[in-house]
Order: C-alpha cells, then sequence, then structure tokens
C-alpha cells in the first residue's frame, strides 16, 4: 500500500481527541507520528493489564491525521496485549509503507517470529517497565541481544528512579536506546533528577533516542501544559538529531480518566514551539524517524537543519 498525503485545509474531529480542525503548523511533508496504538476487541487483554480502553481502528487514525497533518506512523504494541501482536500487525497492514512497527516479546518468542515481524515492518521492541505485564527489568539486556542481529532498537518505558538505577546497563546495551514519554520525567525533574542528565547524556554521545510524546501524561499542569517547554528544549538542544515525536493517540490513560483527552493539533502545534525553526521541525517529525525506522525521505529543496 503507497503512502496517503496528508489532507490539506481544516479536519474534522477525530474519535478519542478533544476539539476540532487542524493544526496552525505547516506540517513538512511525510511527517512521522512515531508513538500511536490501535486497540480492537476481537484481540483478548492479558491477565493484569492495567489500561483497558475502547476499539480504536486504523479508520478512526486517518481522522487525527487529517487534525495533525502527519503522513506516516509507527504503531506500537500497547501494554494491554502483553506479547500479542495482532492488532500491531493489522496496523502495519492497513497502513502499508506508511507505518512502521515497535512490537513486544517475551523470552519464549523464537527467531523465526522476530523475522517474520521484521518482514511486516517491524523495527523494535517495546521493554514497558511502568504499565507493561510481560516483561520486567531482568529482561532488558536478554532482550537487546535477542534483537541486534536484526538491527531493531529497544523503546523503554520506566520510572525516573527506576532508570536510573539501569544506568549501567542502559550505557552498554548493544542496540539503540529509545525513551518514549519523556522518558517518564516530569517537568519538575529537569535539571534535578539523575535520570533527566543521563538521557541528555545518551542523546549526546548518539547512544539513544527520545520521544517527545505523552507530554499531557508527565505535565505537572493543566492544558496547554505550558511547564513542558524546558524540558522538550533540554533534549532537542542537547540533541536534535535524536528526537522525536508521538500523539500517543488513543490516549488511553485519558480513556481511563486519569487525565484530560488532549487535542492533538494543538499537541502539534506545541512540537513546533518546542522545535523553534521550520528546519529544526523538519528533523523531528521527518528526517530522525527516516533514520530510525528505515523509511525513505520525501525529496524537498532548499532543507533547513537548524
Amino acid at each position: 500500500m503507497t503512502e496517503r498525503a496528508a489532507h490539506p485545509g481544516p479536519g474534522p474531529a477525530a474519535p478519542f481527541s478533544a476539539g476540532t480542525g487542524r493544526t496552525a503548523v505547516e506540517v513538512p511533508a511525510g511527517a512521522c507520528d512515531c508513538h500511536v496504538h490501535l486497540y480492537d476487541a476481537r484481540y483478548p487483554a492479558v491477565a493484569g493489564a492495567k489500561l483497558l480502553p475502547p476499539d480504536a481502528g486504523a479508520d478512526d487514525y486517518r481522522l487525527l491525521q487529517q487534525r495533525t497533518g502527519t503522513a506516516r506512523a509507527v504503531f506500537v504494541t500497547p501494554s494491554t496485549y502483553g506479547v500479542d501482536n495482532r492488532a500491531l500487525l493489522d496496523a502495519l497492514d492497513a497502513f502499508g509503507e506508511a507505518a512502521r512497527g515497535v512490537a513486544v516479546i517475551g523470552p519464549d518468542t523464537g527467531d523465526e517470529t522476530l523475522h517474520a515481524l521484521h518482514a511486516r515492518g517491524v523495527r523494535g521492541v517495546r521493554l514497558n517497565l511502568s504499565l507493561g505485564v510481560a516483561n520486567d527489568a531482568a529482561d532488558l539486556l536478554p532482550l537487546a541481544r535477542r534483537i541486534a542481529p536484526l538491527g531493531w532498537h529497544l523503546q523503554l518505558l520506566a520510572p525516573p528512579d527506576l532508570l536510573l538505577g539501569l544506568a549501567p546497563a542502559l550505557e552498554a546495551l548493544p542496540v539503540p536506546l529509545v525513551f518514549d514519554h519523556f522518558g517518564r520525567l516530569a517537568p519538575s525533574m529537569a535539571g534535578r533528577h539523575g535520570a533527566h542528565a543521563l538521557i541528555l547524556r545518551l542523546l549526546r554521545a548518539g547512544r539513544a533516542w527520545v520521544k517527545l510524546s505523552g507530554g499531557y501524561i508527565v505535565s505537572e499542569r493543566p492544558a496547554p501544559h505550558d511547564d513542558l517547554m524546558p524540558l522538550a528544549r533540554s533534549c532537542i538542544e542537547a540533541a536534535p538529531e535524536r528526537v522525536l515525536w508521538g500523539s500517543d493517540w488513543p490516549h488511553a490513560s485519558a480513556s481511563a480518566g486519569h487525565q484530560p483527552m488532549p487535542d492533538d493539533a494543538r499537541q502539534m502545534d506545541q512540537l513546533a514551539q518546542w522545535a523553534g525553526t521550520a528546519g529544526v521541525l523538519r528533523r523531528i517529525l521527518v528526517d530522525n524517524p527516516a533514520a530510525l525506522y528505515g523509511f525513505d525521505l520525501p525529496p524537498t529543496t532548499n532543507r533547513e537543519t537548524s
């Protein structure tokens, strides 16, 4: 399936997103939303799952793309399904070359399965130590060693104190590391918690990436979550070539009532403010996802880099 172009003009309402209308930002061609989940009741939740959101499918997400202006997506198996990646594979089939995947695997996942996942567009595995029930911290190095021959990355979600405790292992991983949801750092931890320094150090060393995703989760203020600016800028200034963005649609924690439902068009507006220039915005939305996930770069002229 070929990539769909982002729709110009005002966008409609989309399920699981507050507000209506399209972002005010001039979103570059080939922009990628690097953190999306799909949910389907045909696939049972794993025992102990903490988030049980309603169905959110490919057509629902296409409506969101009309609001954010993105044309590509990285779908991530949510904690709800444990190591069952069927909803992820459905998403990859629906979006074709415009999508990549991040799966969840266990110690019993065979090499044949890993190669089959790769052929379908998977380029990493997620280790969720905040809400996940499929893995624990002891799986960090074994998982990294399993996926290294495939050229995959390891995406990690962990509380900051645990993240800091894992520092020696993280600094020695044989694969690229991706921190999602701002590394789970609250804005008040910026410059104060050792996990913030660790993330910045790994970004600068070219050993890690960070997703500016789930800002509404880590923010300590109500929308528009203006406390996120210093934290976001610290990552961008440390290594603009290592920063990604994700909507975190369909916002399962908001559906569960833990936070108000965010407005995804406004999330894109906020990213543009953090980026500061069109060149940095393009780098975050287009160049960096292409480098990490293996997308082709769209043709462009007069590309800005800063």
